[in-house]
């Protein structure tokens, strides 16, 4: 079975465990990689101003999602182009947060990218 969506009924059922292995990814390394390569790589204020977005309690769950798994992605040590490689590194995660932006632009606030500008210029000392 599946619904108006198209994904069937099993596929549905394990989102929310998914969405929960994403968050722990991203809560336990996303601060300490962004700023060990905040300036190595040119997104790093997008990522942040995601970071915020899917924190924040008034993002809808399936923008929150998006988000997660694309700082999950981010953060996972494996990725489709390894990160170590020069000048490429990190081009597949600069592409999946750029898409993903781009589908939930409207959810990222004034707010979320300052509160990105802060926490980068600044360090752990204001991130959450």
């Amino acid at each position: 079975m599946s619904d108006a969506t198209g994904f069937p009924d099993s596929a549905r059922a394990g989102l929310p465990a998914t969405l929960a292995r994403n968050e722990r990814a991203v809560r336990d390394g996303f601060w300490r990689k962004l700023l060990r390569l905040a300036g190595k790589v040119p997104f790093a204020d997008d990522a942040a101003a995601a970071y915020f977005c899917a924190v924040d309690p008034a993002t809808p769950t399936k923008a929150k999602a998006a988000l997660v798994a694309a700082l999950a992605y981010f953060v996972a040590p494996v990725d489709a182009i390894p990160d170590f490689v020069a000048g490429l590194g990190y081009t597949d995660d600069a592409t999946v947060l750029a898409m993903t932006i781009a589908i939930v632009a409207r959810h990222i606030t004034p707010a979320h990218r300052e509160r990105a500008r802060m926490a980068l210029s600044i360090g752990d000392a204001r991130r959450p």
